[in-house]
């Protein structure tokens, strides 16, 4: 491990996330590689922390997939999760949060969304995947805010950097983008009426789950 770490403030009180997000971020940049052995004496020497708030971000890397552990031989970086089982996940769980928003969020919430798919239609027109993939995440952060649910914002919150690595490389499940546009245009106009159940059921097809 020799790429650097910025030094973080021990006096902040978000200690703990501050790690696991900056770890976390490590790995998805590649400063940590898959397979690369992790001490936490050697982490918490370049982050400037003690190694409990180390530790405790190993643990819950380790819970979201990210890091693995064999006790008594090794902590590591694992490996990328098979894609297609987060296209699930996160398809799934889209269209749980666009029908709960369709259901009761306020009209400021509906059009901040609104404008957010507009991002996501344009990059599905001009048949950019990756452009296409960072909108979808920033409507799907949006939607998720919106929902109010707050079991669902928790378990975005925990599991988002997973959910990133293993979405590196995505491409859509439509290849055409005509026919990928439309889908995603009607996909809005059910929205924008509050079709949680069509909008559901469309999102979902879109990401190849009906």
């Amino acid at each position: 491990m020799t790429a650097p770490f910025v030094p973080l403030e021990p006096s902040r009180a978000a200690l703990g996330d501050e790690v696991y997000v900056r770890l976390g971020e490590a790995i998805l940049d590649g400063r940590l590689a898959p397979g690369e052995r992790l001490r936490d004496h050697e982490l918490a020497e370049r982050l400037g922390v003690s190694r409990t708030p180390v530790r405790e971000a190993l643990q819950r890397l380790e819970r979201v997939g990210l890091v693995e552990v064999s006790p008594h031989r090794y902590t590591r970086v694992s490996q990328p999760r098979r894609q297609s089982d987060t296209i699930e996940l996160v398809g799934y769980n889209m269209g749980i949060a666009v029908r709960m928003v369709a259901a009761r969020a306020d009209a400021e919430a509906i059009e901040l969304a609104l404008a957010q798919l507009e991002d996501v239609i344009a990059a599905s027109r001009s048949d950019d995947a990756t452009a296409l993939a960072a909108a979808s995440h920033a409507f799907f952060g949006v939607v998720t805010r919106a929902s109010g649910n707050a079991a669902l914002l928790q378990f975005i919150r925990e599991y988002e950097i997973a959910i990133r690595r293993d979405m590196v490389g995505w491409q859509p499940i439509i290849e055409c983008p005509l026919g990928r546009t439309a889908a995603y245009e009607e996909f809005r106009e059910a929205f924008r009426a509050r079709d949680g159940e069509r909008a559901e059921t469309l999102l979902r097809r879109i990401h190849g789950l009906a």
